[in-house]
């Protein structure tokens, strides 16, 4: 359990960097994600954070994506509005992930299923630009 929410933790932002390159814009932007697993007895609560994504964040899709040198990006799609992908992460935090993310210049909503050590977890966010970083 614990390996399967660091993975998780890894890759939190995917969803908000997966569609960057011309789609988003910089700023200060707040992430809202909802875990589901189902194993578990209980839902988890959300998580929210804030983050801030620079010109230079929303410039290059795949190698945002890719971050942790033991996840490989593969089938990597836009279609209007809407991208999905497929990473595959080994080593110690090994997980398989499929994702999709519609979005806007200022708001995103993506679904992630995930695949770790053989417990699957569903993830899903929703991203709000909020304005400029300070």
């Amino acid at each position: 359990m614990k390996k399967m929410i660091f993975t998780v933790l890894s890759v939190l932002l995917v969803p908000a960097v997966t569609f960057a390159a011309d789609t988003i814009r910089e700023g200060l932007w707040e992430i809202t994600t909802q875990m589901e697993m189902p194993e578990m007895p209980m839902k988890m609560p959300p998580t929210v954070m804030k983050h801030c994504y620079t010109k230079k964040d929303v410039s290059d899709q795949k190698n945002i994506i890719s971050r942790d040198k033991n996840c490989v990006v593969s089938d990597l799609k836009t279609s209007s509005n809407k991208v999905s992908w497929k990473m595959k992460c080994t080593g110690e935090n090994a997980a398989t992930m499929t994702g999709e993310t519609v979005f806007s210049n200022d708001s995103y909503s993506s679904v992630m299923k995930m695949n770790s050590h053989g417990q699957k977890m569903t993830m899903k966010v929703k991203g709000k630009r909020l304005g400029t970083c300070k």
